[in-house]
């Protein structure tokens, strides 16, 4: 393992030393030395405001050390996830941070990083519901985030699905009798649990694997390898972990991430 770490380290010191070479300019980005980043700010952990207004979450933290280490200006874009493709493709911003998963039909659309978080969907209900799974969901009323793979997941359950543009909304509206059951991301709905005391379980099943990914207009190769480069390298130097653990009690970078498409 720790031989691993090594060559992960080397991997990474060798692609951000060539991202010094060559400049930023070459990495394409919209105005020189920003990294323009989408976030949306609604969706704890992976996206949020402090008190004070700031954005935090674990995207944030993640690639504001990747601009750094790019030697860029992290720019945060706050966008609806809903704008989110389409603000990239009219060059709004240059990369999605938004927790985003990698999905075979999202790869026809544009150029992911590497998997920089492993997480899963989970199925929330209230607590003493009899929903314990998938079959279960026949019939019923499910909320998901709209244009996310929640939503098909649903349909396929056969649950009637309503969808929201942010899924603290979701929540809401089960902790208030208006849907029997939300279909969100794992991490995301412990936290919102834990931190806002909500009379909510989820089921124990997982009903899928995912990874998330940041986005780039298709064929930003360099632009994907040079955070790649900065991933390797956070991951491999403890930085990754220092910065996750904090928010969601481990460290959820993927044992075998997926690797950005080159061609």
């Amino acid at each position: 393992m720790k031989f691993r770490s090594i060559l992960a380290a080397a991997a990474a010191f060798a692609t951000l030393a060539t991202v010094s070479a060559q400049g930023a300019d070459d990495l394409g980005l919209l105005e020189p030395g920003k990294l323009m980043v989408a976030t949306e700010g609604t969706y704890p952990p992976f996206s949020m405001r402090e008190a004070n207004g700031d954005l935090d979450g674990l995207e944030v933290r993640v690639m504001k050390e990747v601009a750094k280490r790019l030697g860029l200006e992290y720019t945060p874009v706050v966008t609806k996830w809903d704008s989110l493709l389409v603000g990239l493709m009219s060059d709004q911003f240059d990369v999605i941070s938004a927790a985003m998963d990698i999905t075979a039909e999202r790869q026809e659309r544009v150029t992911f990083s590497d998997g920089w978080l492993e997480s899963g969907g989970r199925i929330v209900t209230a607590e003493g519901s009899d929903i314990t799974g998938l079959a279960d969901l026949k019939g019923r009323t499910v909320g998901a985030l709209v244009a996310s793979n929640w939503t098909t997941i649903g349909e396929e359950a056969g649950a009637e699905v309503k969808t929201y543009k942010a899924e603290s909304d979701a929540m809401q509206d089960l902790v208030n009798g208006n849907l029997d059951a939300v279909i969100t991301d794992s991490i995301a709905a412990a936290f919102a649990i834990k931190e806002g005391g909500m009379p909510l379980t989820m089921t124990e099943d997982y009903v899928s694997t995912v990874q998330k990914g940041f986005a780039m207009q298709k064929g930003k190769i360099a632009l994907a390898e040079a955070i790649n480069g900065a991933l390797a390298d956070m991951i491999a130097d403890g930085t990754y972990a220092e910065l996750t653990t904090g928010l969601v009690g481990y460290a959820p970078a993927p044992a075998e991430p997926i690797r950005t498409i080159k061609d």
